[in-house]
């Protein structure tokens, strides 16, 4: 692979690592965040705008054709396709863009169907832009290179999300969809000039599959972190924004601080993960994040359980925990997963880690709730607390016992 890439050409990757996951993220949060709000203004029921759910369901899934993807990608002794392929998924992906912004959305069924087939492409397109991850940079650079990954989401999502709103008031649906639709393929496009360049893949190299990457030892462990980890760091994150409802701050109040937290503290939070991973090393970095994480989480479960504390206390803990914090420990777990990952099939290794992510997170925002309503928020943040005390000894213990598992 490209590992021998000087500094300029590091460069250019990240620059065009920058753009993908930027791309990624406008066309998701312009679905899970800035239509379900269009759809209400326009006055569509509750039931309906749900259905939106259904579009998670190539990320969760896209697992099951990854092997087959990288395949493509890693032609043996040709260079990867990873250029080709992102301009091939992500043509689909703006072509279905501006069909939903063509067929309206009312009847709903047409739009859906339509950014089911943006999902579709989407999440195929991130197989191909994580393998490229994996295999063209230095690992020297993965910090950065997820800082990119992380930092990309939160700017993409508070274009797609946020941006859209306005856009939609100010040119209506078709015009703001086209419009992004236009900015996916700017991005997508610089991707793919900055991927042109890499070296052969193996001759002989081994086929890409999820059994071969489930029969490394450090694949296993690493799985086993992650869930530890998203468990410690995730479990708060949907109950933050009612929590601050609930203490009396008004909607709008919230929108704006999750709309800065989102676009600010997150972009400098994983921009710091990055330099952090780079100065101080993956493990100091998640332990700093989850011993922050704890103490974050012991604030607002004193204020859940009715201590009087300034009002500032609790919202900067949300907000610091929900963004920057967030941003700092996944920036480094996301470099982690590159480091176990092999560039033979960095697709597969990568996209597994990340499914394991996203299905645990819809698992912790149904406990959270069920949790909160049940016993209150103050032991709901309690046991938040506690939870990242539990994953830093489990962590040690992991680095201890498989001193190999973990390369930082």
């Amino acid at each position: 692979m490209a590992h021998g890439a000087g500094k300029s050409g590091q460069a250019a990757i990240l620059s065009g690592l920058w753009a993908a996951y930027v791309a990624q993220s406008v066309i998701g949060g312009l679905t899970w965040g800035g239509l379900p709000a269009v759809l209400r203004d326009q006055g569509l029921p509750l039931d309906r705008i749900g259905l939106l759910s259904l579009l998670i369901a190539p990320w969760a899934l896209k697992v099951l054709w990854s092997p087959a993807i990288e395949r493509w990608r890693l032609p043996p002794g040709r260079p990867p396709r990873s250029a080709l392929l992102v301009l091939l998924f992500g043509l689909i992906a703006v072509l279905g863009l501006l069909a939903t912004g063509a067929v309206g959305l009312v009847p709903l069924l047409p739009a859906l169907a339509c950014l089911m087939v943006v999902a579709f492409a989407t999440a195929t397109a991130d197989v191909v832009v994580d393998g490229h991850a994996v295999g063209a940079l230095a690992r020297s650079e993965h910090g950065w290179g997820n800082a990119a990954q992380v930092g990309g989401a939160y700017v993409g999502s508070a274009i797609g999300a946020g941006l859209l709103l306005v856009m939609v008031a100010r040119i209506g649906w078709t015009g703001a969809v086209w419009c992004m639709a236009g900015l996916v393929a700017v991005l997508l496009v610089w991707f793919a000039l900055t991927a042109r360049e890499s070296a052969p893949s193996p001759a002989g190299g081994a086929r890409p599959s999820l059994r071969r990457a489930l029969a490394r030892r450090d694949i296993r462990q690493g799985l086993m972190l992650t869930a530890i980890f998203v468990v410690a760091q995730k479990l708060s994150l949907g109950m933050l924004g009612p929590f601050l409802i609930d203490r009396g701050i008004p909607l709008a109040t919230v929108g704006l601080l999750n709309g800065f937290g989102s676009l600010v503290l997150g972009l400098v939070g994983a921009l710091l993960g990055g330099a952090a991973v780079q100065r101080w090393g993956v493990r100091t970095t998640m332990i700093g994040a989850l011993v922050s994480q704890a103490i974050l989480m012991l604030c607002l479960a004193l204020s859940g359980a009715g201590i009087a504390l300034p009002t500032a206390l609790p919202v900067a803990a949300g907000l610091l925990s929900g963004s920057a914090l967030s941003a700092i420990g996944f920036t480094a777990l996301y470099a982690q997963f590159m480091r176990w990952s092999d560039p033979g099939q960095g697709g597969v290794d990568f996209t597994l880690f990340q499914c394991l992510d996203g299905a645990l997170s819809m698992g912790l925002g149904l406990a959270a709730g069920i949790v909160a309503q049940q016993a209150g928020y103050g032991v709901f943040f309690g046991l938040a607390a506690v939870l990242p005390v539990l994953a830093v000894l489990m962590l040690q213990w992991l680095v201890k016992t498989h001193t190999q598992a973990m390369s930082a």
